[in-house]
């Protein structure tokens, strides 16, 4: 038969339609890697918007969605410095972020009908916190905006761990069930970052030179509230661990196994750079260091909550 030959119904599909449907059966070949690259790029301007704020570039570009009035993009000159360019290329890897999340909605839509609807939340997500960037430049990095627009950035990379995991259908334990103190250790992770962003949101680091605006409270009881609350969790962590250390029927699975030291040892790491930033007098590298561990520490704590969730469990 010709490669020219087309059965009459498929002739007669418009181009659009056919076109749809090749990309779409090949994406969802590929949605598994679009998952993946989905946890990369959340967490990464998780690490840029911290770029931002530690160089003072959080006004590098004055207005939004432009750069400048009449201008989208930069322009070089002795008076601009470098800050323009880094809260762009920031803007930018947003436009990169949406393109992979489109893509995934798409092949997630195609290849899990039990997931069409959670692979959307990616790409709705970054439309989001698009429009609160802008307004949080709008508002001249005003804290109370700054701290949703992170807290949304740790949601989007605990729901991306968690929608890879799901996607691949990793398995789970085996053991009895922990979900009183897994949802435990969830309000306390809430409460770890919303903790976090206050502590940043009184602290000396606001973004720019100019936007002096801080939180009305002070950065070092704050800080310690913070502290306590990550004692908190760990508390609760090393239970969970000790819990499915000692269960002989959870199978000791390798993946349950290995998300538990990987929580463990970034909890125990993030909580010491957390003491050294303090005792140093906040050096932007040791705080950049901070919110990168912030992003991993949401990212372990999704594969944690996903693999230890007993396999009897319901929803």
């Amino acid at each position: 038969m010709s490669t020219t030959d087309q059965s009459p119904a498929a002739a007669a599909k418009p181009f659009p339609v056919r076109l749809w449907r090749s990309s779409a059966g090949l994406l969802g070949r590929h949605t598994r890697g679009l998952t993946i690259a989905n946890i990369v790029t959340q967490s990464g301007i998780i690490v840029t918007g911290g770029a931002v704020r530690l160089t003072g570039s959080g006004l590098g570009c004055s207005t939004w969605p432009q750069c400048e009035p009449g201008e989208f993009t930069p322009e070089a000159h002795s008076a601009s410095g470098i800050h323009p360019f880094i809260e762009f290329g920031n803007r930018t890897l947003t436009g990169v972020l949406l393109v992979v999340a489109i893509l995934l909605a798409i092949g997630v839509w195609n290849s899990r009908s039990d997931l069409k609807w959670w692979g959307l939340v990616p790409g709705l997500g970054v439309i989001a916190q698009a429009v609160l960037g802008g307004i949080t430049v709008l508002v001249q990095l005003n804290p109370l905006v700054v701290a949703p627009h992170l807290l949304l950035s740790m949601l989007l990379v605990w729901q991306a761990v968690w929608l890879a995991l799901t996607y691949r259908r990793a398995p789970r334990r085996a053991g009895a069930p922990l979900a009183t103190l897994r949802w435990i250790s969830v309000a306390l992770l809430i409460g770890v970052l919303f903790m976090g962003v206050l502590t940043t949101g009184a602290g000396p680091h606001s973004g720019d030179a100019d936007a002096t605006d801080r939180l009305a409270l002070s950065p070092a009881h704050v800080a310690k509230i913070h502290a306590m609350v990550v004692w908190a969790f760990v508390a609760v962590l090393l239970l969970l661990v000790y819990r499915l250390r000692g269960d002989r029927s959870a199978g000791d699975r390798d993946e349950v196994r290995k998300a538990w030291i990987v929580l463990v040892a970034i909890t125990f790491a993030q909580a010491a750079i957390g003491y050294v930033q303090y005792f140093t007098g906040l050096p932007e590298v040791i705080v950049g260091t901070h919110l990168l561990g912030a992003a991993a520490l949401t990212a372990a704590h999704s594969a944690f909550f996903y693999l230890t969730k007993a396999e009897q469990e319901q929803g």
